[in-house]
């Protein structure tokens, strides 16, 4: 869930040292809620995020380009404009982009709040660019009555070929359910599944959201974020699960893989890429002032499971992805 806030002036942030590439975070030093980043046929990296506004105007989803995961170029609105079902208010948080090979088109996943009520709904828009413009499928995906509804991540099982949508926050579990083969709804017959739930004994676990899965090495890793992003003061880190199915069970390690430093507070909503390295790299925001910020690092494995490099947000220059540019 994403606080809507005004947006900070674009900075790349990313330097080259002697021996190779470095970068310093912030990557993307401006308002950039909810990172989502995809690596799009074209070959470039595009990153998704939170509703903003750019001077006098709204952008209803934003949207980067990158080369290298480090220098990043704001493109604009990725939704210039609004689902007819959300038209008369500005609230749509953390889209998510997959692409489908078959049809030639890209699917955005987002959260809007419906002009007839009050609670939050999935949504799905398509286009057949990656930067846009993204068009809303005429229909809200599903409603809620609170904040249960948001944050959605599509995901293709590569065991089973499934196209599952994954999403949850408020007091409810981390929810999966399998989408049509069209991409623009639910499979018919198909029931959600509860993966991880909220635990008001476990730090960071009173409300979880911001799921993001990932496959490696035979394991489905589950991402999530908790407990409030935008409370004052913030507290907010990123959890993971592991599991042998995309529909689970999955395992919560014990404890935060990323959690706040005194330099960048309420550090979560993550996304995950891979460089040509095959190296792993975690895409979040933190807090800058009264900005949410895109940052980078790196995901290092042991035992199984991934860990951020350090375990909380980098603060000096660090070794950049391998790219190729």
């Amino acid at each position: 869930m994403a606080a809507f806030l005004t947006s900070c002036a674009s900075a790349p942030q990313g330097e080259f040292g002697a021996a190779g590439k470095t970068y310093l975070n912030p990557v993307l030093d401006r308002d950039f809620p909810d990172p989502a980043v995809l690596k799009a046929a074209d070959g470039w990296f595009y990153a998704y995020a939170t509703q903003n506004i750019s001077g006098r105007k709204a952008l209803n989803i934003q949207v980067a380009r990158s080369r290298d995961l480090v220098h990043w170029d704001h493109l604009g609105d990725a939704l210039p404009v609004k689902a007819r079902w959300a038209a008369t208010k500005q609230h749509y948080w953390a889209p998510h982009v997959i692409y489908d090979g078959a049809r030639q088109r890209y699917f955005m996943y987002y959260s809007a709040e419906a002009d007839a009520a009050d609670g939050k709904c999935l949504a799905v828009a398509s286009s057949a660019e990656p930067g846009g413009p993204f068009v809303d499928s005429g229909n809200p995906l599903l409603c809620g009555e609170g904040i249960e509804n948001i944050d959605p991540m599509a995901f293709d099982d590569p065991k089973t070929g499934a196209r599952l949508l994954y999403w949850g926050s408020g007091a409810k579990p981390i929810k999966v359910r399998e989408l049509a083969p069209d991409r623009l709804g639910f499979l018919p017959g198909s029931s959600a599944v509860d993966l991880v739930f909220p635990d008001p004994s476990k730090k960071y676990q009173s409300l979880i959201e911001g799921a993001w899965v990932s496959y490696r090495d035979g394991s489905y890793y589950l991402y999530y974020s908790g407990d409030r992003c935008c409370a004052d003061p913030a507290r907010y880190a990123v959890m993971v699960a592991r599991g042998a199915a995309a529909l689970g069970p999955f395992k919560p390690l014990d404890g935060a893989i990323l959690e706040a430093n005194e330099t960048w507070p309420a550090p979560g909503h993550n996304s995950i890429a891979t460089d040509d390295a095959g190296d792993d790299w975690i895409i979040y925001d933190a807090y800058r002032g009264d900005a949410r910020v895109m940052m980078l690092d790196r995901i290092v494995y042991a035992d199984g499971w991934p860990r951020v490099a350090g375990g909380h947000p980098s603060t000096t220059p660090q070794a950049a992805p391998a790219t190729g540019r």
